[in-house]
């Protein structure tokens, strides 16, 4: 927690980013897949935004090489979040709606919770107990839909989503465990480079189309600048800096907001479908994530 307060504004400002901005890129990325294989865009968005926040390290000056086990921790948690994440929940976005596929990543915190159970051989505390319950309760309402999940493929999306929420997170603890670098900036490049990288080579081996990069739209375009600029390099630092400024609670109530911008979204600019169940679902989730995320013993996450 930084010694000297920060202005009441620029806190607003870094909330809406969080808020607003990564409630929004799920329906950025399912634009810039109707041109762009899922693993080569999250390839172009985490590698062009790493190579971005390089001069805004140099603006920044006093930079100083991190020690070598911190670099290795910093490349592990990017191939594990962005790499492995973030890379197959876009890839989702192929066959299913980008309001579900937020509101089924919002259970993130319901997942932590249940890993450090099985990794510290420790009870979560009993509100936590009843988060978890909630919370598989709205994921059951909402995904036993046949409006919304319905065929293998979209089954094959809610599963590759659950794997990426693993990897998230595995992720988590792992940084809960080890050192990274001091500067945020440093990490966030680190990471960003190295989860840019491992989707290229994912997209490789996994044979993702070649690209007509002359017959991309002005749509996607304008995506993947957003994807780059705001959600990469402006939510990531206003998250970072939320998280030294303001209490981990505060911060992570972007998980309540991001799905709700996701369907809102999803619906006026994706023809996409929301139902009165989904709602009760979302409802019933979200309270269960709030449980969880405001019990005694804090869960950590990260996006």
């Amino acid at each position: 927690m930084s010694s000297k307060k920060p202005a009441q504004s620029l806190i607003i400002l870094c909330f809406a980013i969080i808020y607003i901005v990564w409630g929004s890129t799920y329906l950025a990325a399912a634009f810039s897949i109707e041109q762009i294989p899922a693993f080569k865009l999250c390839g172009l968005r985490y590698t062009i935004a790493s190579l971005l926040t390089i001069p805004i390290i140099a603006l920044i000056g006093n930079f100083e090489w991190p020690p070598r086990a911190q670099i290795r921790n910093a490349a592990i948690a990017g191939f594990v979040f962005m790499g492995l994440g973030t890379g197959g929940a876009i890839w989702a976005l192929n066959y299913l709606d980008t309001g579900l596929t937020a509101l089924i990543i919002s259970a993130e915190p319901l997942i932590i919770v249940l890993m450090l159970w099985l990794v510290n051989q420790k009870r979560p505390p009993g509100q936590a107990f009843l988060g978890i319950l909630l919370g598989m309760i709205g994921m059951y309402l909402l995904v036993s839909q046949k409006t919304i999940v319905s065929s293998s493929e979209q089954w094959l999306g809610v599963l590759v989503i659950f794997l990426s929420m693993l990897a998230w997170g595995s992720g988590s603890i792992f940084v809960s465990k080890v050192k990274l670098p001091e500067s945020e900036w440093t990490n966030s490049a680190i990471q960003m480079f190295v989860g840019g990288i491992a989707t290229i080579i994912i997209s490789f081996l996994i044979g993702e189309e070649q690209v007509e990069w002359s017959q991309l739209s002005s749509r996607t375009l304008l995506s993947i600048s957003y994807l780059v600029i705001f959600g990469s390099i402006a939510a990531f630092t206003a998250f970072n800096f939320l998280l030294r400024n303001v209490s981990t609670e505060k911060v992570v109530t972007n998980t309540y907001v991001n799905p709700i911008i996701a369907m809102i979204l999803g619906y006026l600019y994706n023809d996409e479908l929301i139902t009165k169940l989904s709602m009760l679902a979302a409802a019933i989730m979200l309270v269960g994530v709030f449980f969880i995320n405001t019990s005694k013993e804090d869960t950590k996450k990260a996006h």
